[in-house]
């Protein structure tokens, strides 16, 4: 059994140990200051005695230092008034300073505080010490005196000396009161000792009583509450820190050992507590570090910061990804694009507002649902065998599908990418589907396009081919026909042949003209005018079929550039068509300028059948024709759209009639259908024209403003 054993089994021990907490502090304390109080005194006493010297001595040498200063000027100038004011000044500074003077290079006294006359034999009591103040202890036989020499120094070099005498007694009388003042202070802390530990541990058991407190507000989950504030110097305060990027600069709620990764050169890489081996050699944690308690205390707030910090951290990257969720949200929504992402049962995880639109269901309603819930059984099954080939080999897919809606069918093209986990393991298929419909509809206009070209071309060659041939052919038939008798059947097969020849020629020419194997001339043209020649060319023969032609010209029509024989030929095809489409009708032509004043719109309405809707795009196809065998080539449309389309405009077709382009009245007995109209937009100035210009009074011009 130890000693100390032994000592606690004594009858007062266990009588100390029936205390509680505060008298046991209380008592302690007040033996521990008595203590104290009982053995500092003394060496307190030198202490204080050494302290208030030295500080005299130093007191003083600043005194002489600052007159050496300053006795510069007057002394170079020799203003003894100014150095006689000076010495005063530092005699009247202290009780303690005895007197001072000042003497020249030479040894002579300048200046001196002394009312009976300048004592001799002071003059050589001490010197400088080089250039550092030289203190000197003096006995007068009445008293000690701290004599103070100071050079005063110009340029580096010596150029007199100032003295000033400090009385020893008067220094010694201050350090005896202090003596005094500290035993009594001795004695009344013996006195008071009692009532202060009784007040020290009341605040020492309070501290506790408030760390179990904080502890049960911990618990309770009241994460802001601290106990271990104090009053603190701040590490970078401290150590004059400017290193911001250090992890305890600016923060005021933890001491810097509780924190890893500080920048100071002897702060440990170790987070707490084993960082606490290299920071208890530091100055900071030597100043800002408490007991036991407050170490305890600042623990649980560490804690606390922690736990609150780490809970801050969570919910921010919760509201970040919220906000990231909502970016991706808004730039899912607004993409055209179908986007879905479905798992490996094929059920859609997440959908962008387009592809919730395209499946009559909301961006929230789609989710969950399944391929075989929103599309057609055969349309579901080809999804879902799609979807799996990606899950299954976890190589992206890309192609193009139709989808067949209620009254239309729409291209897409549709990319399947794989989803991976991070393992790498495919968890499912992000899809996205671009409407690509416009684009095929453009492909095949390219395409026919370029069938055009190339027909039209073909049609080019073959059309010189057979015109040499058809010209010998007439002429022949025609000058046999000069041989045989008018009456003969051989001169009726020689005018069948003529005819036919002709019809052929007329065939020929529509070809060169679609083929557009000839030169265009575009000059300043009215097309009023234009249209007018040729509807008093065909108004009397159409009129013995029965259909009426109707004019609605705008007078106010500027001239335009253009080719006026072919735009001629434009407005013969045009009437001819309405008027084949028609078994006695109206035809009604109106010339408008649109609203920006740079195309001119020129419009043929007829009373027919109509166009069917499937056979609008094909109107101005080559050979396209819906007349009997025999009653159209099919080239005229194509070559009136060949002509608009060389005078940068265009021509479209609509069917039926709307009611502003409809003719007024009717022929008798005709029957009114729904009818078509061929509007031809041109404009004034084409872009890049073959224009031969003329002088509004030149031949073109006299010849458009005819009646």
């Amino acid at each position: 059994m130890s000693a100390w054993s032994l000592i606690e089994r004594t009858y007062p021990m266990r009588l100390l140990a029936k205390l509680n907490f505060r008298t046991k502090i209380g008592l302690g304390t007040f033996l521990i200051v008595a203590f104290v109080s009982l053995a500092t005194v003394p060496p307190a006493a030198r202490m204080i005695s050494d302290a208030l010297f030295s500080e005299a001595k130093k007191r003083g040498e600043a005194l002489v230092e600052n007159l050496a200063l300053r006795a510069v000027d007057p002394l170079l100038s020799m203003d003894l008034l100014r150095l006689t004011n000076m010495v005063d000044e530092v005699q009247a500074v202290s009780d303690d300073v005895e007197y001072a003077f000042v003497m020249d290079r030479q040894g002579k006294v300048a200046a001196h505080t002394f009312e009976g006359g300048f004592p001799v034999e002071l003059r050589g009591a001490n010197k400088p010490d080089g250039r550092s103040v030289h203190i000197q202890l003096l006995d007068t036989g009445r008293e000690r005196i701290y004599d103070l020499a100071a050079p005063v120094l110009i340029a580096g070099d010596p150029f007199g000396v100032v003295r000033v005498g400090l009385s020893q007694s008067n220094i010694r009388s201050s350090v005896d009161k202090l003596v005094a003042a500290l035993a009594f202070l001795a004695t009344a802390s013996l006195a008071g000792a009692l009532l202060l530990s009784t007040v020290f541990a009341r605040r020492v058991t309070r501290r506790l009583n408030i760390l179990r407190s904080h502890a049960e507000r911990l618990v309770m989950g009241d994460l802001a509450s601290t106990t271990g504030g104090g009053s603190f110097r701040n590490c970078w305060e401290i150590r004059n820190c400017g290193l911001s990027v250090c992890p305890a600069h600016g923060d005021k709620e933890r001491r810097c050992w509780y924190l890893a990764g500080t920048l100071c050169p002897e702060c440990g890489e170790d987070a707490y507590p084993g960082k606490l081996d290299s920071c208890r050699r530091c100055t900071v944690y030597q100043q800002n570090s408490g007991d036991e308690i407050q170490d305890l205390a600042e623990t649980f707030d560490v804690m606390a910061i922690s736990l609150s910090t780490h809970i801050q951290e969570l919910t921010e990257a919760q509201k970040d990804l919220t906000r990231q969720q909502n970016i991706l949200r808004t730039v899912l929504d607004s993409t055209p694009d179908f986007v879905c992402l479905m798992d490996t049962d094929n059920r859609i995880l997440a959908a962008n507002a387009a592809f919730a639109r395209f499946v009559g269901q909301t961006s929230s309603g789609v989710i969950g649902k399944t391929e075989r819930d929103l599309f057609r059984a055969e349309e579901a099954e080809q999804r879902i065998r799609d979807n799996s080939r990606v899950l299954r080999t976890g190589v992206a897919e890309h192609g193009e599908m139709r989808v067949f809606a209620a009254n239309d069918a729409r291209w897409f093209h549709v990319v399947r990418v794989p989803v991976r986990d991070a393992s790498g393991k495919v968890i499912g298929v992000l899809r996205t589907a671009r409407d690509v419909t416009d684009l095929k509809t453009y492909e095949g206009q390219l395409i026919q396009a370029q069938k055009m070209e190339s027909l039209g071309k073909l049609a080019g060659g073959v059309a010189h081919e057979i015109n040499t041939p058809l010209g010998i052919i007439l002429g022949y038939a025609q000058l046999l026909q000069e041989d045989v008798p008018s009456e003969s059947s051989v001169h009726g097969d020689l005018k069948i042949i003529e005819r036919q020849t002709k019809v052929c020629r007329k065939i020929v020419a529509d070809l060169l003209g679609f083929s557009r194997q000839h030169e265009s001339r575009k000059t300043e043209m009215d097309v009023n005018h234009s249209i007018l020649e040729v509807v008093s060319l065909v108004r009397h023969a159409f009129s013995l079929d029965r259909a009426l032609i109707e004019t609605d010209l705008d007078e106010e029509l500027p001239y335009m550039i253009g080719d006026r024989e072919k735009l001629k030929q434009v407005w013969m095809n045009l009437l001819t068509n309405a008027k084949d489409a028609m078994d006695g009708g109206s035809i009604r032509v109106t010339s408008r300028l649109c609203e920006i004043g740079d195309k001119l719109v020129v419009s043929v309405a007829d009373t027919g059948s109509g166009i069917e809707e499937e056979n609008l795009k094909k109107v101005f196809d080559p050979f396209f024709s819906t007349k009997a065998v025999g009653k159209g080539t099919g080239l005229g449309l194509s070559v009136s759209y060949g002509i608009v389309e060389d005078h940068g405009g265009r021509i479209e077709a609509a069917s039926p009639v709307p009611g502003r382009y409809r003719a007024q009245r009717l022929p008798k007995n005709a029957k009114r259908g729904p009818g078509a109209v061929f509007h031809v937009v041109l404009p004034l100035w084409p872009s890049h024209p073959d224009v031969e210009h003329q002088n509004a009074s030149g031949p073109a011009a006299k010849e458009e403003k005819m009646d």
